[in-house]
């Protein structure tokens, strides 16, 4: 019985290390069960699923909110319809950050993976994710008012433009963030120490 509880408890016991020798340590590898736990692919997965579903939510607002001021203005002005799909074609953009993320996280997905990239891969996806959902907001709000706007008074459709690029850089700052973590999520793994 005492030889049954000595072996199930070695696995998780490490022996403190030798005193007389300080460049020893234990043994670990990066693959080793130790350092890939067994929920670090979900926290991968978890940031590929936020990736996607944040920017798309962000998308879907932007179109639909300014897709109503572009149709309610084009009922007096149609000539100036196509113009006025800017706004919904800045909006479906951002969900095209998600999709590039998402695609480049879940080419680095796999069963045993380091805890290190799992949460890396996590935090890339909510900052696309995020960033891209108050980008959409922005840019259905922005769409909303300035199509209105320059349906009334076309000089102001300059102004609606410019601003629309701001909102649009929201959305392009968390792509530049998420990239720079997930390329960091693979790179220098080191083993990790309880």
């Amino acid at each position: 019985m005492d030889g049954q509880v000595f072996a199930s408890m070695e696995r998780w016991y490490t022996p403190p290390l030798n005193t007389k020798s300080p460049t020893q340590t234990p043994k670990h590898t990066a693959n080793s069960d130790f350092d890939s736990p067994m929920y670090s692919s979900f926290f991968g997965a978890m940031g590929i699923a936020f990736a996607i579903i944040f920017t798309t939510f962000g998308a879907a607002y932007g179109t639909a909110k300014s897709s109503i001021a572009i149709f309610s203005c084009g009922v007096l002005r149609p000539e100036r319809l196509m113009q006025n799909t800017l706004c919904s074609i800045m909006a479906q953009i951002l969900s095209i950050y998600g999709l590039v993320s998402a695609v480049i996280m879940s080419n680095g997905i796999r069963e045993k993976m380091p805890a290190h990239t799992g949460f890396l891969q996590l935090g890339a996806g909510m900052a696309v994710g995020l960033c891209g959902l108050a980008a959409g907001f922005a840019i259905g709000i922005i769409g909303d008012a300035g199509v209105r706007a320059s349906n009334q008074q076309p000089r102001l459709y300059v102004g609606m433009v410019l601003i629309l690029i701001f909102a649009e850089v929201l959305g392009l700052y968390g792509v530049i963030v998420s990239i720079l973590m997930i390329t960091k999520s693979t790179l220098d793994v080191t083993e990790c120490r309880y």
